[in-house]
Order: structure tokens, then C-alpha cells, then sequence
């Protein structure tokens, strides 16, 4: 196993994959560092003297610029680095993007549904229209276990606080996800449970519904009827059986798509994990499927990377206003930008914005960015997809999910129990958070520090992938964690 390692030939930092003690003599490549303290675990260390003022390499890009005089082997971290990143900036489109080698096809055992989509999993959902119902969709949610048999896999309620008191684009945001919910291809069937009384009762939200399977989607409006559980229970029990007859069939994989997060991040979240999705989005792709990359404040530093892999000149306009408008959202508020990272990422090794970016970008692989996403839009273009949605977790694991995403591949330095509305894989970055958390972590990129390689580690998440699409339970799914969480930007009445 490496001590240590230099991610590019440009870098003037390595990162330690193990803890590295004071006085210890590194040998990276050929050359020899002697470590003059300790270097923690995925923090970096200083290849040869940098100057105040001069920038910190790391991937081959600068992560921001030394505070003060730092010599051979010292540690490099927040407490002698700062972000070099400013305000809004100006782009310009250098294409570099190669072209994708198509693969042999592969199959997954899904489910199909009759507007055409596959579906992953066979639950019912129940889907409030406004936060006031939370509770009754959970207790049904509770009671209506009882019909999962055959190929109905779950039942989940899915509460969030809003669909009423909501202006603007709030409101319309709910509307754009619940709507994207309903349509979702894991559910076999679905009961939009409403109030009556609220900003986002049912008649409106039809209209953002369009066209569906009357069988497959059912209403009730609670105000409406003597006793809504008993009123509900019996809808559940028709979707119950109206779902039963779905059954797994052989589905080409190039109909998955696959959504991309990373959360906890740490110093190998980058080196480890996030290439291994890298690696695993570019194998799909090529096998005709669909990946799609969020978070955007974290692409923040690393934005150039993605801009110049657009398709056209119309994607790369298309991805300066997703990065800008991010920027503009958080000075509307009279926030930092750069704000980031959090101390969970700055224990794991990570010191600035860039830094992290150019991290968590390396699980968009090497493709061409085909497809540019506003928040609740579903994906139009298979390949490589960038959507518009916040850094924080369970916003942008939702958002995925509602833009169609059938499955959510979520790397970790540090781990998190949470979930989506679709199977979450927790892919960990190192091997002791894989061993320590076992209830947690499906998958262990860690061991890419011990030998395997980023191709053998991607096609094997590949393959994890296809089990999992058909029909392999992931670790939030057997604790029985379902997630959802929707964008709020402003005011609440």
C-alpha cells in the first residue's frame, strides 16, 4: 500500500492515504520527502517549498494559494491555505470534450410501465400534497404494509412541510416535484393524498401532472370524505393489487438513469470514490444509459472542467448560467460564496472550495456534458446530465430522484445513514469507515489506496449497480429509511 500520493505530475502537495508520523521519509516517486509533523489521513503535505502568495496544486489545478512561507514536508491545510476564487467570472468555451466508445449492452431484471419508463422498484407511494397530512400519510403508510407481497416490494409515505403558505418559485418548485414524483417509474402506484384547502391542492396539481395511468395514480382529498384512513386504506388496497401485476423483466441497462452525489466528504473522496463513479458513469454511458451530476455550489472552482466538456456552444452558455445564477442566489442573501467547505470536510483533509470541487467533480468521468438541468426538470438527453440543485444532501439526492433518476450513487469520507426516494448506494472512500460502518456503507472504493485500479473498481460498482437495479436492497432500504426533501429558496407566508 502507498503512503502517500501525487495525484498529478504538476502538483506541489501530496495527500497522505494513511496517517503519516513526524519524521517519517516518504518516498513519492523519486523523490524523498521527510514529513516535519504529523499529516493526518487524507490531509496534504508540501512536495517541495511554496511561497506566500503562490498557489497550491492539487489535481493539476491550483486549490488556492499558500498564506505564508510553506517548506518540503509540512503540513498544508485551512491554517496556510486560502481559496483563490472570487465573484462571478467570465468564461470562455475551450472544447475538449472526447467522444464516448459505445460498449456491449447489458441488461437489468426491471419493471415496466405502461407509459413506457422502467422502474427499479415496485412500491406504493403515498405522495401529501401539503405538510398538514404528514401524519396520516404515515400512519397508512404504517397500515398499509400489510398488502406487500409478491412483486409490491414497499409501501412509503413521503411528508415534507410544504404545498401551502409557499410564493414564487417556492411554490412552483413543490408543484415541479411532487408532479415528478407521481410520475416516477419506482412506483407501481400512487396515492396524492390532499387537505382540500391548500395552495397546492389536487385540481392544480393535475395540471402539473398531465397525462397518467388512472389506475396506477389515485386521489383523495381529505376535507372530502367522513374518514379519510378508512377512505385511503381501501384506495391503497386497489393500488395494492393494480401494482401486484408488475413482474421483473429483462430491461436493457441503457434505460437506467443514474444519479451523482457526494456528502462527508474527505481527503480520498477524490482520489478514491468519486473516480470509481467516474469510472462507472463513463461505463454506462457507453452502454447507451444516463448519468446526471448536482450539487452545483461544489462544482464551484472546478466549473472551467465541465464547461469545456459540453456538447455545443449552447450547453456551455447553458452551464455559465447554472453556475452564475448559483453565485447570484447566494449574494441575493447576502452570503458568501465560498462559504465551503464544512468542518466535517476540513477534519477529512479537505482546505478550500477548489479543493473539494475538483474532487467531486471526478465523478463525472471523462464524457461530454450532453444534457443541462433546472431544478425539477427530468433528463431529456441520455449521457452526461448536470442539474441545478444545492450542495446539501437530501435536497440534492431528492432532486435527482425527481429529474428521473432511478437510483442515487452517494460517495462518503465521513458516512450518513440518510436516503432519497429511490435506492441510495453509499459508496465509502476509505476502508476503516467501510469496516466501522458496516449499517451504512454498500460500497468500498478504499480499497483503490491498495492496489485495485479505478477501471477494475468502476466496472464492479457497474455490476453492483445492475444487482441493485434488480432488485438488491441497499443499506438505507433495509433500515427502512426513505427520504425527501424540497428546495426552499424564499419567503414562507
Amino acid at each position: 500500500m502507498q503512503d502517500v500520493i501525487k495525484i498529478n505530475q504538476e502538483d506541489n502537495v501530496a495527500v497522505a492515504l494513511r496517517p503519516i508520523a513526524q519524521g517519517e521519509e516518504l518516498a513519492i516517486g523519486d523523490v524523498s520527502v521527510v514529513a516535519v509533523q504529523e499529516i493526518p489521513q487524507g490531509h496534504k503535505i508540501a512536495l517541495k517549498p511554496i511561497k506566500a502568495g503562490e498557489k497550491v496544486v492539487k489535481y493539476g489545478f491550483s486549490i488556492g494559494f499558500a498564506k505564508e512561507d510553506i517548506g518540503t514536508g509540512q503540513w498544508v491545510h485551512v491554517h496556510n491555505l486560502k481559496t483563490g476564487l472570487g465573484d462571478l467570472l467570465t468564461y470562455q468555451y475551450e472544447p475538449s470534450h472526447a467522444a464516448v466508445k459505445e460498449e456491449e449492452r447489458s441488461v437489468f431484471q426491471g419493471f415496466r410501465r405502461t407509459d413506457g419508463k422502467a422502474g427499479v422498484r415496485n412500491e406504493i407511494w403515498i405522495i401529501p400534497t401539503v405538510g398538514c397530512v404528514n401524519s396520516i400519510a404515515k400512519a397508512l403508510e404504517k397500515d398499509a404494509r400489510q398488502f406487500v407481497g409478491g412483486s409490491l416490494e414497499e409501501v412509503v409515505a413521503f411528508p415534507h412541510p410544504y404545498g401551502c403558505s409557499q410564493m414564487g418559485d417556492d411554490q412552483e418548485h413543490t408543484r415541479m416535484v411532487l408532479a415528478d414524483m407521481i410520475r416516477h417509474p419506482n412506483a407501481g402506484g400512487v396515492l396524492v393524498l390532499g387537505l382540500g384547502c391548500e395552495n397546492s391542492n389536487i385540481p392544480v396539481l393535475k395540471e402539473y401532472i398531465g397525462e397518467y395511468d388512472q389506475q396506477r395514480v389515485r386521489f383523495l382529498q381529505c376535507q372530502d370524505v367522513e374518514d379519510e384512513h378508512e377512505a385511503a386504506m381501501k384506495i391503497l388496497e386497489e393500488l395494492a393489487a393494480y401494482a401486484k401485476g408488475f413482474i421483473r423483466e429483462p430491461i436493457d441497462a441503457g434505460e437506467l438513469i443514474i444519479g451523482m452525489k457526494c456528502g462527508g466528504s474527505d481527503g480520498l473522496s477524490g482520489i478514491t470514490a468519486n473516480p470509481t463513479v467516474g469510472a462507472f458513469s463513463d461505463l454506462l454511458i457507453a452502454k447507451g444509459g444516463t448519468t446526471i451530476l448536482t450539487e452545483v455550489p461544489e462544482m464551484f472552482g472546478a466549473e472551467t472542467i465541465l464547461m469545456n466538456r459540453c456538447q455545443n456552444r449552447e450547453l456551455f452558455d447553458k452551464t455559465v448560467d447554472l453556475i452564475n445564477d448559483f453565485k447570484n442566489y447566494f449574494t441575493s442573501h447576502n452570503q458568501t460564496i465560498y462559504e465551503n467547505p464544512s468542518p466535517g470536510n476540513k477534519k477529512g483533509g479537505i482546505s478550500t472550495l477548489e479543493d473539494k470541487s475538483l474532487g467531486c467533480t471526478q465523478k463525472s468521468g471523462s464524457a461530454p456534458v450532453r444534457g443541462v438541468l433546472a431544478y425539477g426538470e427530468p433528463v431529456k438527453e441520455k449521457g452526461l446530465n448536470l442539474l441545478s440543485a444545492p450542495g446539501n444532501d437530501l435536497v440534492a439526492s431528492t432532486a435527482l430522484a425527481v429529474s428521473g433518476a432511478q437510483i442515487v450513487l452517494f460517495t462518503t469520507g465521513r458516512g450518513t445513514p440518510f436516503a432519497s426516494p429511490v435506492p441510495t448506494v453509499k459508496i465509502s472512500s476509505n476502508s476503516d469507515l467501510a469496516r466501522k460502518k458496516t449499517n451504512w456503507i454498500d460500497f468500498n472504493a478504499g480499497t483503490m489506496v491498495e492496489g485495485r485500479s479505478r477501471e477494475e473498481l468502476g466496472r464492479e460498482l457497474f455490476d453492483y449497480v445492475l444487482e441493485v437495479a434488480s432488485g438488491r436492497k441497499v443499506k438505507a432500504e433495509e433500515a427502512g429509511f426513505h427520504d425527501m426533501a424540497v428546495f426552499k429558496q424564499g419567503v414562507t407566508l
